[in-house]
């Protein structure tokens, strides 16, 4: 058996196929994003709190995947309330900023929005193995086996990047070349990591054609991926919420349609 440093999680929802969370993370998002408002964004987000617990998560690692998200809705709102399209009674007025009722409602929407759609797409696809996303894609949904393949064996070399810069860095600095230019040092730095990338990359499809993961005729896996009950029921879970979301929306009279009235 491998060893490996992911920890284990004993989320109900940890285990489930990664088709499921990715069909869920799906519904809740779409209905959000065809609307810009607080109220359906907001009941979206309350919804999805046992979601986020089911998922198995330490408080400290939840954090951690999560601050981007925490960190990219506030400014985004305030982006917006300072020059988004003004509505309404005008608060603040001073050169391109404009501060209006309705910029503060747009900003309230994105901060909710931002929150609703980026924390279960984070937090469900923590719990995802590459692999066993790369086996559902294929038996459940059917997608070109060369392109998941290829896809999974690039998402493997992901994590090499760290340790390539991390050499280069060691090497240059045992050159006597690391200290000075820091800006002309992380320009040459790039280049190479990315020339070496390229050149791996290369390497990696060779290998792949002369084991056979290019052939045209259909393959066989080692794992089956499996689609139960419980990947049926978060993906109801997620409908839920967005249609929960969506009818509160309608009915305070708060929804927003991006693309016009309906």
């Amino acid at each position: 058996m491998a060893v490996t440093d992911r920890p284990a999680r004993s989320g109900p929802i940890a285990g489930l196929n990664p088709v499921a969370k990715l069909g869920a993370a799906l519904l809740i998002a779409v209905p959000l994003v065809l609307t810009i408002d607080p109220v359906s964004a907001a009941v979206a987000l309350l919804l999805e709190l046992p979601l986020l617990l089911a998922a198995g998560l330490r408080p400290r690692e939840f954090w951690l995947r999560t601050i981007p998200i925490w960190v990219a809705a506030p400014l985004a709102a305030v982006t917006i309330a300072l020059y988004g399209a003004s509505s309404g009674e005008v608060y603040l007025e001073w050169f391109v900023v404009r501060i209006s009722e309705g910029s503060l409602m747009l900003a309230l929407a994105t901060f909710f929005r931002v929150l609703a759609i980026g924390l279960p797409a984070v937090v469900l696809f923590v719990t995802v193995d590459p692999t066993d996303l790369a086996d559902g894609l294929s038996q459940l949904l059917k997608l070109p086996a060369r392109f998941v393949l290829g896809a999974l064996a690039g998402m493997r070399l992901l994590g090499l990047l760290t340790d390539d810069w991390r050499a280069l860095a060691l090497a240059r600095r045992a050159r006597g070349v690391a200290d000075s230019g820091r800006v002309r040092r992380v320009v040459g730095m790039a280049f190479a990591l990315f020339v070496l990338s390229i050149r791996r990359g290369s390497t990696l499809a060779t290998a792949m054609e002369a084991r056979g993961f290019g052939g045209s005729e259909s393959r066989t896996w080692a794992r089956e991926s499996r689609f139960g009950w419980r990947e049926w029921m978060l993906l109801a879970v997620g409908a839920a919420i967005s249609a929960t979301a969506v009818a509160v929306a309608v009915l305070t009279g708060s929804w927003n349609f991006i693309l016009g009235p309906v």
